[in-house]
């Protein structure tokens, strides 16, 4: 397991073991995996940053998709079945008699 780290790390980090190798002039090659390290810093942060606010976003859609349900759900029964908000306030509808 050791020596799966290690060589794991060498070919990732050490520009004399990796790829990046076989391009001759050392500073390029520092700079080429300065840039691949930064790269990777940034994709995990905004990884983490995404899965960090999932949940709140997930919650907010579900209140916003609910709301749009609960508005139509409403209007459906406004225009099919007015009189149950008539009887759920305790008044009585036009024309509506004891």
């Amino acid at each position: 397991m050791r020596s799966l780290v290690v060589f794991s790390w060498n070919y990732l980090f050490n520009h004399k073991v990796n790829p990046l190798r076989h391009i001759q002039d050392i500073p390029t090659r520092h700079m080429i995996l300065q840039i691949l390290g930064w790269m990777w810093a940034a994709s995990f942060a905004i990884a983490i940053g995404s899965y960090t606010f999932l949940a709140i976003s997930l919650v907010g859609h579900i209140v916003l998709i609910a709301a749009a349900a609960i508005t139509v759900a409403t209007y459906t029964v406004a225009e099919k079945k007015p009189l149950v908000f008539a009887r759920a306030s305790g008044r009585r509808a036009d024309g509506e008699h004891e």
